[in-house]
């Protein structure tokens, strides 16, 4: 430790040390400069990069805007699904955003490959084995992720609310009936 430091023990000075208080206080003071200076420069970046998003190469990346997605409703299921890379019905991997409308459950089925799945607003409602019971399944807020094993049964929905999730996996994405009434 710098020889110039000192901490106050009980009135006196004690050589290699410094106070706790300030310690504490520097570790603070970094820590709002370090936080004004993220937001400041966000603020920065997102203000330049707006202005600078027509300037994107296309070839680089492909990106859509919420507003330009586009979802396609089931109403008979209860969902709505927006594919945003690949194609669920073909071999390959894709990526699609689920909405569960409130009050909609699927019952007992299977995919043939692993899907991974994350929960992005509302709360998802899971249960598993080949008994449809909604009264079993366990509520996961957003933030979650499941990762659903290939040929393994389960159900999955929305109760009060909507709920939508992202998921990605390998196609086809068939769903198999697996309910034992």
């Amino acid at each position: 430790m710098p020889s110039g430091l000192h901490v106050v023990a009980l009135g006196r000075k004690v050589p290699g040390m410094i106070r706790i208080e300030e310690a504490a206080m520097s570790i603070f003071q970094k820590y709002c400069i370090y936080l004004l200076f993220a937001v400041l420069g966000s603020t920065v970046l997102m203000l330049l990069g707006s202005a600078r998003a027509a300037d994107l190469n296309p070839a680089a990346l492909k990106m859509q805007l919420p507003d330009q997605i586009k979802w396609e409703d089931d109403l008979k299921r209860g969902e709505s699904q927006a594919v945003l890379a690949g194609d669920p019905e073909k071999p390959g991997l894709y990526v699609e955003l689920v909405k569960w409308h409130a009050h909609h459950m699927s019952h007992p089925h299977f995919h043939p490959n692993d899907r991974f799945i994350y929960v992005i607003s509302g709360t998802w409602w899971v249960g598993t084995g080949t008994k449809f019971d909604p009264d079993s399944t366990m509520p996961l807020p957003p933030g979650s992720f499941v990762k659903h094993f290939g040929k393994q049964v389960h159900y999955d929905g929305a109760k009060d609310e909507d709920t939508v999730l992202e998921i990605v996996g390998e196609g086809p994405a068939t769903s198999t009936p697996a309910e034992v009434k």
